[in-house]
């Protein structure tokens, strides 16, 4: 479990194609920290570490994986979004994020507001998932509250230290973004039949 407040931003040293899934090496700040079977939110999807080293990990995502996320997007040289999974011990700062992708966004409009930025995402209402106003939204994995909800998409607003500690400063309008909606949401519109 994972609560959306980023730790670091890692970037891809390589990519690796092992059948259908692939293998990333990640080089990150996190790296001499972490250990094999620890598991690690990237741009929001819950991956497992496999092997660690001096300056970087490596994870694989599946196929599936690959699929439903921006990871089968990414190359050599690409920023994620990196958090380690929740302590039980510490402060709930963001929103209960479980990694699991629902589906992948697309940023339509960046607006930058003298010193925040407005980012504008729309997604495909068919798969069922919804924003509620003022409501929780992981967006890359990040801990967001979305507004100008509607039911294909909605607005964040970002202000700069999210902007430069994330991968945010380096999406574009058309980029593809993982999005995790709210779980409390999730289960309140299954509960409702809707």
């Amino acid at each position: 479990m994972f609560t959306g407040i980023i730790e670091a931003a890692g970037r891809v040293e390589a990519v690796q194609q092992e059948g259908s899934n692939r293998r990333f090496t990640i080089h990150s700040a996190l790296s001499r920290e972490l250990k094999i079977d620890q598991s690690v939110s990237h741009n929001g999807v819950c991956l497992t570490v496999v092997e660690t080293g001096p300056d970087g990990y490596q994870v694989v995502a599946i196929d599936e994986t690959l699929q439903k996320s921006n990871l089968g997007a990414l190359k050599p040289g690409g920023v994620v979004n990196l958090e380690r999974c929740m302590l039980s011990n510490g402060r709930f700062d963001g929103h209960v994020v479980q990694g699991h992708v629902d589906q992948t966004g697309i940023v339509t409009r960046i607006t930058e507001k003298d010193g925040s930025w407005l980012f504008d995402f729309e997604y495909d209402p068919g798969v069922g998932n919804v924003t509620v106003e003022k409501g929780s939204i992981a967006v890359n994995g990040v801990s967001l509250t979305c507004f100008n909800s509607r039911d294909n998409g909605f607005t964040v607003a970002i202000i700069p230290y999210t902007y430069e500690h994330t991968n945010f400063h380096q999406l574009k309008t058309g980029d593809t973004v993982n999005l995790e909606f709210d779980i409390i949401g999730k289960y309140v519109k299954r509960l409702l039949g809707k």
